[in-house]
């Protein structure tokens, strides 16, 4: 028990932050992290964090691929596209950070909660596919980092990956706050490499600026068009919203203030995707600075930017440097994956396993299609891999997004926390276009 004179929340003790019948979520974690009493700005510092571990799922290889091949082909035209995919991932990471604070259930749990226990089932093989899919695409992205930074075959790269689960779990040891942190540094190693490249491709900025402001073409011009869909279609990464609304429950904060909880939380979201923002629109500036003003519309993979930038921007740390930033990338969305599979085996199942075990079947499941495909039909296969990642993203996207926004809309839940009609109207409106967007990927891939 605390003191009176303690200067920080004690860890809460109600049946409904432990998820009751369903255990605490993440919960070697929960509650760990002590937010102190009094003064607003040591209260923020206390929930910075969370926002900035979902932050890494905005800023993948999938994400880097749509990026390049928007500023590449249209210039700075796609950064409104960007911008709008940043707001309605903010708007929905923001839910799931209520549902985590008010219901004190993370979402797998809420699903386990509410639904059958068939449906149950299903949504957790649809989820663990999704989080495959988004290993899959971690790892390959991490694969060919290491090949531009060292020359290493890809197949080597893929097979090298096998062993970060060895960094996770030490990261573990030393506390979630620790963890967190190594995400943030990770964050601005990225931030650091793309400020860099901008400074040597000396965009206008006037012309970012315009970039920023809807345009009709975006939605007349089928090629514009289809590159925009792959933006927003991969702006919202399932796991992330299963990831957010357990993270949140780390903060030891005072259960009769889930009100000040939830805008600590909310304050926290929109810096980190703030930040995810600046990254994704820095990566299309760059594509749009170098390539697309020099005549290169074509450029599109990750390895053809790697091999360009250094002779367009006259720097040879350019390339380096731009395969360091993926490098981090792909490190930080293994932490991050990995935190979202134990989250939902536990959530959907009530099912525990040792770290190192679910990693290292997570990452095999993730390993065994890449080796095999790129051993059967060389490296160039990865492109396909990657794309094929991100259509089983997309296909579960809706099974996650629409859970959420009727959770929080529910007041047998969420009490006097239930998302007010302003709020409940967006977030059906966000969950539509994303899952329209997402679906009409679909079906322009099907169709070539």
């Amino acid at each position: 028990m605390a003191d009176e004179g303690d200067d920080v929340t004690p860890p809460p003790t109600s049946d409904a932050i432990d998820g009751g019948a369903f255990g605490k979520s993440l919960s070697e974690s929960h509650g760990s992290v002590p937010v102190p009493r009094g003064g607003f700005w040591r209260k923020l510092m206390a929930f910075i964090g969370p926002g900035y571990l979902v932050a890494v799922g905005y800023m993948d290889p999938g994400n880097w691929a749509t990026d390049l091949a928007g500023g590449s082909a249209f210039g700075y035209t796609l950064l409104a596209v960007v911008l709008l995919s940043s707001l309605m991932a903010i708007l929905l990471q923001t839910l799931s950070a209520r549902l985590g604070i008010a219901a004190g259930l993370d979402l797998a749990q809420a699903c386990r909660q509410r639904y059958s226990r068939p449906v149950t089932i299903v949504l957790w093989l649809l989820c663990e596919l999704a989080i495959i899919a988004c290993d899959l695409a971690e790892v390959l992205g991490t694969a060919i980092a290491l090949k531009l930074l060292f020359g290493l075959p890809l197949l080597a790269g893929v097979l090298i990956t096998s062993l970060d689960v060895m960094l996770l779990l030490a990261l573990q040891r030393f506390g979630f706050r620790k963890l967190e942190a190594f995400v943030a540094t990770l964050l601005i190693v990225i931030a650091a490499c793309f400020a860099y490249e901008l400074w040597l491709a000396r965009p206008d900025w006037g012309a970012v600026a315009g970039g920023f402001v809807p345009t009709g073409q975006i939605v007349t011009n089928p090629a514009m068009l289809y590159i925009a869909i792959g933006i927003l279609g991969a702006t919202v990464m399932p796991h992330n919203l299963y990831l957010h609304s357990s993270v949140v429950q780390t903060r030891a904060f005072d259960h009769r203030d889930k009100k000040g909880a939830m805008r600590f939380a909310t304050i926290d979201t929109v810096i980190a995707l703030g930040f995810a923002l600046l990254i994704n629109a820095a990566i299309l500036i760059l594509a749009a600075a170098t390539f697309h003003v020099a005549g290169r519309t074509d450029v599109a993979d990750i390895e053809d930017a790697h091999r360009l930038l250094s002779p367009m921007l006259g720097a040879g740390a350019a390339s380096v440097v731009f395969a360091l930033a993926l490098l981090a990338s792909g490190q930080n969305s293994t932490i991050t994956g990995t935190l979202a599979g134990q989250i939902v085996m536990e959530g959907f199942l009530h099912v525990r396993l040792p770290m190192w075990l679910r990693r290292a079947v997570t990452r095999a499941l993730a390993i065994v299609p890449a080796a095999l495909v790129i051993g059967l039909s060389g490296e160039g296969a990865t492109t396909n891999l990657l794309v094929l990642s991100q259509v089983v993203l997309s296909l579960q996207l809706p099974f996650a997004v629409i859970p959420l926004v009727a959770f929080t809309a529910d007041k047998k839940l969420m009490g006097e926390f239930a998302s007010p009609v302003a709020l409940r109207v967006a977030a059906w409106v966000v969950a539509a276009v994303i899952v329209g967007l997402n679906v009409k990927l679909l079906i322009g891939i099907a169709f070539g």
